[in-house]
């Protein structure tokens, strides 16, 4: 009993140990850098939709695929619901479109142009606005269209 006594006296000494010792750290603690990744990541996610801007058109669906990529910015004319025509997102008079388009066609080198026309725009005013692109010097036309339309080859879709 007294032998417990007298070894508690403090024989040892506490700051002498060394095989308790803490040593440095030498891995990177990488959980606060994905922390801000995962944030950054929800951030651009919920942002990239809303940076698209544009002419609010709806758009016919067809099964059509996609046009190929051009090295130059495509010219694209928007006929709303309402019956405006934008070029690009700048609203023109009707009795304009011509002239502007021409004006366009002398400083771009590719013809072609890209049409954005609301499905419930009627024929007649689409063949006007087609006969203006004409006229304006561009004869690479393209119809833009929402891809997942009916299949009028009897496969469904």
């Amino acid at each position: 009993m007294g032998g417990a006594v007298a070894n508690s006296g403090g024989t040892r000494r506490r700051g002498r140990r060394t095989k308790n010792r803490v040593k440095p750290m030498s891995e990177i603690n990488v959980t606060p850098f994905v922390d801000v990744m995962l944030v950054l990541l929800i951030i651009f996610m919920v942002a990239a939709p809303l940076l698209t801007v544009g002419v609010p058109v709806k758009l016919p669906e067809t099964s059509a695929d996609a046009l190929p990529a051009v090295e130059e910015e495509p010219l694209t004319v928007h006929l709303t619901a309402t019956g405006q025509v934008l070029i690009q997102t700048q609203e023109v008079a009707f009795e304009e479109v011509v002239a502007k388009l021409r004006a366009i066609s002398a400083e771009r080198r590719s013809g072609t142009v890209y049409v954005r026309a609301d499905g419930s725009v009627p024929y007649e005013r689409f063949a006007q606005v087609m006969a203006a692109l004409k006229s304006g010097g561009f004869t690479d036309v393209g119809l833009v269209t929402d891809p997942n339309g009916p299949r009028l080859d009897g496969s469904g879709g």
